[in-house]
């Protein structure tokens, strides 16, 4: 099973020590962090920036990007920004090619990407660090069934076109004395290759291997059903035939309806607070220094918990040779990360920010770009 996107606790709660050898590792890569200030206070005033940067990716982080990008712009006037979320899969691509000078993915690099995305950057170092942790909501359109309640299995059994009518016992067992339609039910899935279709795919193979038994991957598994290029085609696709469902990140789901996932004895919504409680109980599994990835527990029974989570990560190269668009990136990256930052996304997106402790691993690694 290829479990490359997911995270962990412990590798947020590293002990200082480690932030030290980090920095040591990799800050001849880049400049002085104190030539340019801290993510701390979302940027530094001392560097005149100028120029423009691109980058592509994710479309779950598209609203937090808009977010960023309007923030950065208004600190740095003459710097343009610009994002294509054409999904994970093709930010990766886009950045590996070198056709970008950063890039958003919901899943890891990993295998061979991470080894031509290293190539790219040498003979700097790759950057992987993540910015934006939010729940993956599984969005329906039943307009007279207000609140939906779905348990793991019953959830795979839909999306595996086991189940195929709303009114369908296992459906009306999660729902007591909530009237269900006879009607039948459309899945939609990702078009693209997507991470959160890695991570939905992830959570559904763990909550409920006996049912779920394809293999966890950025590409849609089941032929049928209705597919949707990006996270808005999949909202758009939900939202214009009744009996649909999807999954989609959260801050995207708009006026649909938002089903609560079953969390040992419970039912739990996809709010940012239940999203970062799974970190609780989570592991870095982080191959390098300057890369961060994580393995998420999908299947905790933890109170207040929703499982269908995907960390979000930024990828650059500590190494550019245009030094202001190295200095742009650097100065980008710090404001994404800065509490400043954070909240903008969280205003804008819906996300749970990072927390403190991550933002003080993950700083030397953004302080190190800078011009090969």
């Amino acid at each position: 099973m290829n479990d490359r996107h997911t995270v962990r606790r412990k590798g947020w709660l590293l002990a200082a020590g480690s932030s030290v050898v980090l920095a040591l590792g990799i800050a001849a890569c880049g400049n002085d962090a104190s030539d340019a200030g801290s993510a701390a206070d979302g940027g530094s005033d001392e560097v005149a920036l100028s120029g423009e940067i691109a980058g592509a990716g994710a479309s779950s982080q598209e609203a937090a990007k808009e977010a960023w990008i309007a923030g950065f712009q208004e600190l740095h006037p003459d710097v343009t920004v610009s994002y294509d979320p054409v999904g994970s899969g093709g930010g990766r691509e886009q950045f590996i090619a070198g056709a970008t000078q950063f890039g958003g993915t919901d899943a890891a690099l990993e295998g061979q990407e991470l080894r031509d995305a290293k190539e790219r950057c040498a003979p700097g170092e790759l950057i992987q660090i993540p910015v934006y942790i939010s729940p993956i909501a599984v969005v329906y359109n039943l307009p007279d069934v207000e609140r939906l309640q779905l348990s793991p299995a019953t959830l795979a059994r839909i999306f595996n076109q086991e189940i195929t009518n709303w009114n369908d016992p296992a459906i009306a067992k999660d729902n007591p004395g909530v009237e269900l339609p006879d009607l039948s039910i459309t899945p939609v899935n990702r078009s693209d290759e997507s991470g959160t279709t890695e991570n939905f795919t992830d959570y559904l193979a763990k909550a409920a291997p006996d049912v779920w038994t394809h293999e966890v991957d950025g590409n849609w598994p089941v032929p049928g059903g209705e597919a949707a290029q990006g996270t808005s085609g999949v909202i758009q696709a939900v939202a214009a035939g009744e009996g649909t469902i999807g999954y989609a990140d959260a801050s995207q789901a708009g006026d649909l309806g938002v089903a609560l996932v079953k969390v040992g004895d419970e039912y739990v919504g996809p709010t940012p607070e239940a999203a970062a409680a799974i970190l609780d109980n989570s592991e870095e599994v982080a191959p390098d220094a300057s890369i961060f990835a994580y393995e998420l527990d999908r299947e905790t029974e933890a109170q207040g918990t929703y499982p269908i989570v995907l960390v979000s990560y930024e990828i650059a190269c500590t190494a550019y040779d245009d030094e202001a668009q190295a200095d742009i990136v650097r100065e980008f990256l710090r404001y994404v990360i800065s509490p400043e930052g954070q909240e903008a996304a969280a205003q804008n997106a819906g996300s749970a920010p990072i927390s403190q402790a991550l933002r003080r691993q993950i700083e030397p690694v953004v302080d190190a770009i800078g011009a090969g």
